[in-house]
């Protein structure tokens, strides 16, 4: 079936191909009369995959021949989306007018009308392919003779309906989920009933709940997924270890944060003749994670662990995940091993994988090894003698590993993430920024080597495999970032690599406007994804690149393991690699997709504790940075904690102020005054809104005086 769906698509790729009809198609392909309705099914379902399009005079055709474009409809709470192709390339604008009762998250067809101002692509939804949202949570309301459900996601636009037969008793002004019972279409609301009643909005767990139903994250396991987890072995048996490398002499450590459970990676190093080697040796989930069972299905759906600052819903459930998958210390577990020799200077003289069993000498965290190197703490160098030595040729080696990194071109953002402090009984006490010290750094620069080997091992063999690549930023993007940097008296050549981008950002530190510069190119760049084709990773300045290293928690590195495991059994077969050939593209695709959700849901947890952190504290004045600007305001970055929110432009009273995109920045008219990213400006927190995770603050001090002068002036006036 999928030979003969490629040859269909290879077939209408080529140049002289045009629609045909079924009777065509049949004739083409010389479709026998008995297997006329099997062909039928086949070309269905690829429409119902938005592959192929069924135009008028039932003829069939690519999307991509006709001017049409399939994607990820993607919604803005103003009212228009973006598509984006599922085939890669620009995304196509769609005016509110042109949705066609597509709702945000949407699969669709889009066709391609022209291109609007600076030259984007621009179109109308024709078809939807595939829904997103059976299901919707939002606060209930009622109105006169019916109710509606307002999405708590603000990108799905409509209000849901709900008839009085499906209200179920719900009260006014909490939230529910509701099962759509008809799609929206054009001046046609969507209709529903509300399946369940989830609480009080002002409840921070009923918060949380809202969340993960709404980027579809399952917390729970189902009952057969969770049996076949509780089956698995609790300890590793003499049958398992037979023919693996035995490591369990050699000390080996585990470096993680200090509430981490599942245990992924384990280092060990030695210094050699000629200069270093380091083992990298990783959980070996896919001996327990069999292909195809009901955990690797289960696995795959999810496609990823999601982390919030309370809890964490894991990809694989806990009797794996924390026990006989986890390097837990002092216990026999089975990994796969990458071994890398290395010179004195830091580069990769050879590299071997296999198959092992080792025993964790310690568990170490990133802030006892932080104090161990940094701080030299004589209590703890006392207790952890044994392998002090090892960590200081750890930190060696990985010392020389960034200096070649670096010398290579790969771009290193210095922007710091919001820790949130949870104290015993789950209440907030802080939230400052994230430390990345000694220890970090170590094991970061391993997991790169480990990554990158692998990666560089497959794509010598040039077999089947799935690469985490990532994009150089769109010639529009750095045009945009050279016209930025230049009134900073900074230099950059279209056209150029990372080192370029590099080289921008070693200029701009220890300068104010040092974060101001990271912010800007950051967002300029594109976001790494998985797929089955090699482009290299522009950021890391990689040629080959993968993910290995943490299978517990990523389905993508599961994947990776059972290839890189196959080819060294010598399974890697011919019939293996057509098989992967197929479905490498689709694993890439959804796993790119399951960590957006994953990166938006943790975003938006965040986003909640702070508003939760900060609702006691309105009426306070505080000094903070402007952190990102806006056509409707600026965000500030409060200095005393790692909280942002919005001064709207509203309350900026003394001038009409017009935002300047390529600047950064907001400009007052007539008093040219400029609010700039990196700004330190005083404010005034004056409302927080946990339902919408929203901070508003208007400016205050001799900034808000000002403000305010102005504002009566113009009333004067």
């Amino acid at each position: 079936m999928q030979d003969t769906e490629k040859k269909i698509l290879e077939f209408m790729k080529e140049v002289s191909y045009r629609p045909m009809s079924f009777k065509e198609l049949v004739r083409a392909f010389e479709v026998e009369k008995e297997e006329r309705d099997r062909f039928k099914r086949l070309l269905k379902g690829l429409i119902n995959q938005g592959t192929l399009i069924k135009i008028r005079g039932g003829r069939y055709g690519l999307p991509s021949k006709m001017n049409l474009v399939t994607g990820e409809l993607s919604c803005h709470r103003d009212g228009f989306g973006f598509v984006r192709p599922e085939e890669g390339g620009e995304d196509v604008f769609i005016n509110p007018r042109k949705l066609g009762g597509a709702m945000h998250g949407d699969t669709v067809v889009a066709r391609v009308d022209g291109q609007k101002g600076g030259g984007k692509r621009e179109g109308g939804i024709i078809r939807v392919v595939k829904r997103a949202h059976k299901l919707v949570v939002g606060r209930f309301e009622k109105g006169k003779g019916f109710g509606v459900v307002i999405p708590s996601d603000e990108r799905i636009l409509d209000k849901i309906i709900i008839p009085p037969s499906e209200m179920k008793g719900a009260p006014e002004g909490v939230i529910v989920t509701a099962e759509i019972t008809r799609w929206p279409a054009r001046n046609i609301s969507p209709a529903g009933k509300i399946t369940e009643v989830i609480g009080n909005p002002e409840d921070p767990d009923v918060e949380v709940e809202v969340i993960l139903k709404k980027f579809g994250l399952p917390h729970r396991f189902p009952a057969d997924v969770a049996r076949e987890a509780k089956e698995a072995a609790v300890e590793v048996s003499p049958e398992d270890i037979e023919g693996r490398v035995d490591l369990r002499g050699r000390t080996t450590l585990t470096i993680d944060g200090e509430t981490a459970k599942d245990f992924d990676d384990a280092v060990s190093i030695e210094r050699t003749p000629h200069g270093y080697r380091l083992r990298v040796s990783i959980a070996d989930v896919s001996h327990y994670v069999r292909e195809g069972s009901t955990l690797d299905i289960e696995a795959y759906a999810r496609g990823t662990s999601v982390y919030f600052p309370d809890r964490a819903i894991p990809m694989l459930p806990e009797a794996l995940s924390n026990g006989i998958c986890s390097l837990n210390p002092k216990v026999d577990r089975l990994t796969l091993t990458a071994e890398l020799d290395f010179d004195r200077g830091g580069g990769v003289m050879k590299k071997r994988f296999y198959e092992s069993v080792i025993r964790s000498s310690e568990r170490m965290t990133y802030t006892n090894v932080k104090r161990l190197l940094e701080d030299e703490d004589a209590t703890l160098r006392e207790r952890f003698a044994h392998i002090l030595e090892d960590l200081k040729i750890m930190a060696e080696l990985a010392q020389k590993l960034t200096e070649r990194r670096m010398e290579a071109g790969s771009i290193d953002f210095d922007l710091p993430e919001p820790q949130i402090i949870i104290d015993i009984e789950g209440n907030i006490e802080d939230i400052v920024r994230s430390e990345r010290n000694v220890a970090h750094k170590l094991i970061e620069e391993f997991m790169l080597a480990a990554n990158k080997a692998v990666a560089e091992h497959f794509s010598s063999l040039g077999y089947p495999f799935l690469y985490r690549i990532h994009e150089p930023p769109s010639e529009d993007n750095v045009a945009d970032f050279i016209e930025f940097i230049r009134g900073f008296g900074l230099r950059l050549k279209p056209g150029e690599g990372p080192k370029a981008f590099q080289g921008v950002l070693k200029a701009a530190g220890g300068r104010p406007e040092e974060r101001l510069i990271n912010h800007v190119l950051l967002r300029s760049m594109k976001q790494a994804v998985y797929s089955e084709d090699n482009i290299g990773h522009f950021g890391l300045a990689f040629k080959d690149y993968t993910h290995f290293t943490s299978p517990i928690r990523r389905y993508p590195d599961l994947v990776v393991h059972r290839l890189l495991r196959a080819q060294l059994r010598g399974k890697y077969t011919k019939p293996e690699r057509d098989r992967y050939e197929e479905t490498l593209p689709q694993v890439a695709s959804h796993t790119s997709a399951r960590e957006r959700k994953a990166m938006e849901a943790e975003r938006e947890i965040v986003d909640l504790k702070k508003a939760q952190f900060m609702s006691d504290k309105v009426g306070e004045t505080f000094e903070g940075l402007i952190s990102g600007v806006t056509s409707f305001g600026f965000f500030v970055e409060l200095k005393e904690y790692f909280v942002e929110g919005l001064v709207h432009v509203s309350t900026l009273g003394d001038d009409y102020y017009r935002f300047d995109e390529k600047a950064h920045a907001l400009t007052g008219e007539s008093r040219k005054k400029v609010f700039r990213l990196g700004d330190a400006v005083t404010v005034k927190l004056t409302k927080v809104d946990i339902e919408r995770r929203r901070i508003d603050m208007t400016l205050a001090g001799e900034q808000a005086k000002g403000a305010a002068k102005g504002e009566k002036k113009r009333k004067q006036r």
